[in-house]
């Protein structure tokens, strides 16, 4: 097996490329390290990727699509896991074409080097995102995602649609993964509970938006990457004799399937905020504030299929998993 990361300078990307080279995998990691966060967070993770000789890293934006094409070409990966987007609800709203170029422009590439250059599996992001205005939950794979509130959303469910395009096409076996607010030591800073983290240390305000009536399945990042493993080498099958009107959705006559990979145990952001000031040693100054626009009151994932299909479940809980980004976060930060 050689399996492509691409995002491996991300968060998740970096955390799947170090659980893989610790089985012996080989890994190439793709990665444009763009400024859309701190790029020395990027570039502290790669460092230690970096110091296997299993890794082989090359700087390449997903929108290039001649570099892609030549990077499949050379490195000729068994496996792909696309990770590599550009994330962000809100910043969607401030700056919607990048998302065009990174997560539509960038992801075709994605699908036509995989087309031209046959792989074993494709395993893609997706995003909880894709729920939108759903009212009902546990958010479940077999109900419509066709509401969007943000274009960063939007991205995501048209990424679902490419995918089964070329799965239906070209035989493509493709794996989506609708992420639930994971978060972990190397997060994202743009992510509540490390801003929160920053905040607080400084002895800031934090801003609790909807006035704190909100609910998120946050998932621990070690959880995430168990499962993503569990899948690279469960690619899907074609049913041929799905039929829509009684069939599962996530999945089609084509080689084909969508997951959730999340908690599935929602938590209260009060309670959220709470786990972080135990672990912090300091209460939160909190400023209530009105809903922001794009965003959704709770996120609760379904994950009948993924415990039916590879066993899995999430172990880690909030206090748990808080404590252990705190531990990260002063050591990393040198702060508190």
């Amino acid at each position: 097996m050689k399996l492509l990361v691409t995002g491996a300078a991300g968060f998740v990307g970096f955390h799947l490329s170090k659980a893989l080279l610790g089985k012996n995998i080989e890994i190439v990691g793709l990665d444009n390290v763009n400024d859309y966060y701190d790029t020395k967070l990027k570039e502290d993770r790669l460092a230690i990727l970096k110091k296997n000789d299993q890794f082989t890293f090359y700087k390449i934006d997903v929108s290039d699509k001649q570099k892609i094409t030549d990077l499949f070409e050379f490195e000729a990966p068994t496996h792909v896991v696309h990770l590599a987007a550009q994330a962000g609800v809100r910043y969607s709203i401030e700056n919607p074409h990048a998302y065009v170029e990174s997560n539509l422009v960038g992801f075709m590439n994605i699908l036509e080097a995989c087309r031209h250059y046959p792989v074993e599996h494709l395993l893609y992001a997706s995003s909880s995102s894709v729920y939108g205005g759903n009212k009902i939950a546990p958010f479940s794979t077999n109900h419509n995602v066709d509401h969007p509130v943000s274009l960063y959303a939007a991205t995501k469910k048209s990424n679902e649609l490419m995918a089964h395009t070329y799965s239906h096409l070209y035989g493509i076996p493709t794996t989506g993964l609708r992420f639930f607010t994971v978060y972990g030591p190397y997060g994202r800073p743009d992510m509540a509970y490390f801003s929160f983290t920053k905040d607080i240390l400084e002895g800031k305000s934090i801003k609790v938006f909807n006035h704190g009536e909100m609910e998120r399945d946050f998932t621990y990042v070690d959880d995430i990457v168990e499962g993503i493993m569990k899948l690279v080498d469960k690619k899907p099958e074609p049913n041929p004799d799905w039929d829509e009107s009684q069939g599962d959705i996530s999945e089609s006559t084509a080689p084909y399937k969508i997951y959730n990979i999340g908690n599935n145990s929602p938590v209260k952001l009060m309670r959220f905020i709470n786990a972080l000031e135990s672990a912090l040693g300091i209460e939160a100054v909190k400023e209530y504030m009105d809903m922001q626009p794009g965003d959704v009151k709770r996120t609760y994932a379904d994950m009948t299929d993924l415990e039916k299909d590879i066993n899995f479940k999430p172990t880690t809980s909030i206090e748990e998993g808080l404590g252990k980004f705190v531990e990260w976060y002063k050591q990393y930060y040198s702060a508190g």
